[in-house]
């Protein structure tokens, strides 16, 4: 009884009261709480494959052969950490046409593509990574012919090219391709250092350019990395070796996570990793 006085003087007007102010508490709106960022997706594509061996080195390893277990090496660390979905151009020992490879990689929508090789060289004694990035007249030549192609039915960065004029596809292919082959270049200089600090050989001037085919995506950053030279006695032992090629996988993982860690993640589901 004491509790209906103070309240509002008698038990009867005690329950209303508290109702009353139960119906006009404000509400807080629940906040959903943002998606993990999307896992990056990387194209790694290696070399050669079925018919093509690539170099066949002095011991008669194929470049095929080799390329394809550092590739499956680094498939599995870059996935490891669910931090990395991974495209592989070719999977199992099959023959994929260079501007296959680079279509695969584009329809996968890749962030990135790594080409794996090991190569030869006419003197024995050379031996060291090399990564390579596409020209600057090579850039030039693809994004002149992506532009002349009649049907011009690719979306570049987003956008399709059939709702463009000529003049004006042509301007946004070559500020497309431009920005891509600047990226590129800051991640092969990003991927020599970790190479090095990895303790993997490089050749002196480590980051050169070529019009390699397999680079002239106009939307995906991309480089060509020769991991060494299997006309090297020095190098074709470690090429056949399993920790090497971990070693290798780990180099080229840390660059991918510095690369990434400068740039803005994009929000999104945490896709299952897609096999290709």
């Amino acid at each position: 009884m004491a509790l209906g006085v103070l309240v509002g003087g008698s038990m009867g007007l005690a329950m209303p009261a508290l109702a009353q102010s139960a119906r006009t508490a404000p509400t807080v709106p629940k906040t959903k709480p943002a998606p993990p960022p999307r896992p990056r997706l990387i194209a790694l594509d290696p070399g050669h494959g079925g018919a093509d061996p690539g170099t066949t080195g002095a011991s008669g390893m194929h470049e095929k052969t080799v390329v394809y277990a550092v590739a499956t090496e680094l498939e599995r660390q870059l996935t490891a950490g669910r931090r990395y979905r991974v495209a592989l151009t070719r999977r199992g020992d099959l023959f994929v046409p260079l501007r296959e490879r680079v279509s695969r990689a584009r329809a996968a929508r890749a962030d990135l593509f790594i080409s794996l090789h090991a190569d030869s060289h006419p003197d024995s004694g050379v031996r060291g990574a090399t990564v390579y990035t596409l020209s600057e007249g090579a850039s030039d030549r693809e994004a002149a012919a992506l532009a002349a192609k009649e049907n011009k039915a690719d979306l570049v960065a987003g956008i399709d090219l059939r709702r463009q004029p000529d003049d004006v596809a042509s301007v946004l292919i070559e500020m497309t391709q431009r920005g891509t082959v600047n990226q590129s270049r800051t991640f092969a200089g990003i991927m020599v250092e970790a190479l090095r600090h990895h303790g993997v050989a490089t050749l002196p001037r480590s980051h050169r350019h070529a019009g390699f085919a397999v680079l002239t995506a106009p939307d995906v950053p991309a480089i060509l990395l020769e991991l060494g030279y299997l006309s090297n006695r020095a190098d074709e032992r470690l090429l056949l070796n399993k920790a090497h090629h971990q070693k290798l996988a780990r180099a080229i993982a840390a660059a991918a996570d510095r690369y990434f860690g400068t740039r803005p993640s994009q929000p999104g589901p945490v896709p299952a990793a897609k096999k290709t």
